[in-house]
């Protein structure tokens, strides 16, 4: 939050120093002050990219870090160096962001690359970024595993899932809750049976409903109906977010043709393409070396835009 505010502060002031460039050159207009403003206006539009691609990143998750999964399709060694490349692109982007990368599971591969990797990415926005690479990605190339020299078509999956922190100490605001006390029953003896000791409590969010009449008190009671309701709402949040994971496992598609988000074609021309967006570059080499935020700049701007429409 410290950090939004700041923004929005750094952008209030970017708005006020490019409105006195403005009121002054049209005052007068000089050559030199001019060029000044327009550098002005450079060095700003950086800060002002950064800031309109978080605004599209506001769903729950986005700002959390992320466990990315890469696994080759059918091909063998092809298909396994090709998410090697994968892996290797990813982890020069995480770098050139100022992103902290792990590997946690690496299995190699046969002769070369890998049959699977997992690895934690963490920074601000991680998951809100990287959630546009998931899909199926495809390469074309001549292989350096064919003694024939061929063309070879390569495909990886990846995968990229929020990192979801499971906290136990669950936290209930009191106006979220509407208990009442009513006069228990069955044994306990004439204290029991003839005070209102016995609580119930409506967690009002969930509808998930709590009560206790075991004990003498009415003090002693709610204790342990909230006990019972911290419970209940740890294993509550934990279905949902295994619902979440679940929902986003089945947009998973098969590792092959029809189904690739982006080719990368290093022969018989240079060409990176997303096939969502149908933005492109020539320069496979800088992609490769984890260039990608363009690609995931447009993707981002395309969803805003369907949302819209």
């Amino acid at each position: 939050m410290k950090q939004i505010l700041e923004n929005d502060d750094k952008l209030a002031a970017i708005s006020d120093d490019l409105e006195t460039y403005r009121l002054l050159l049209n005052e007068e207009y000089n050559q030199a002050f001019f060029q000044e403003a327009v550098g002005k206006l450079q060095e700003y539009k950086v800060f002002l990219e950064q800031i309109e691609i978080q605004t599209l990143l506001n769903n729950k998750n986005d700002v959390n870090d992320a466990i990315l999964t890469i696994h080759p399709g059918a091909g063998g060694t092809e298909s396994q160096d090709w998410a090697e490349m994968l892996l290797r692109m990813y982890n020069r982007w995480a770098e050139n962001s100022g992103f902290k990368f792990e590997i946690v599971d690496y299995l190699p591969g046969d002769e070369a690359g890998l049959k699977s990797v997992t690895a934690e990415i963490m920074g601000d926005y991680v998951y809100g970024l990287l959630k546009c690479e998931i899909g199926i990605h495809r390469l074309v190339r001549i292989s350096p595993f064919n003694a024939q020299g061929k063309r070879q078509t390569s495909f990886a999956s990846v995968f990229v899932y929020p990192i979801i922190e499971d906290d136990t100490d669950i936290e209930i605001n009191s106006r979220d809750l509407k208990v009442d006390t009513y006069r228990a029953s069955g044994a306990g003896g004439q204290h029991v049976n003839t005070t209102d000791s016995a609580v119930r409590i409506t967690h009002i969010p969930t509808n998930i409903i709590v009560q206790c009449q075991n004990e003498r008190s009415q003090i002693q009671n709610r204790e342990t109906a909230m006990k019972i309701l911290r419970s209940r709402l740890y294993q509550y949040y934990e279905e949902q977010r295994e619902k979440e994971r679940q929902k986003i496992e089945n947009t998973k598609t098969e590792i092959g043709w029809g189904n690739q988000i982006r080719s990368y074609v290093f022969h018989p021309y240079q060409m990176v393409k997303d096939h969502r967006t149908n933005y492109e570059t020539g320069n496979t080499g800088s992609v490769m070396n984890g260039e990608i935020n363009e690609f995931i700049n447009e993707y981002l701007h395309f969803i805003a835009s369907q949302k819209k429409a």
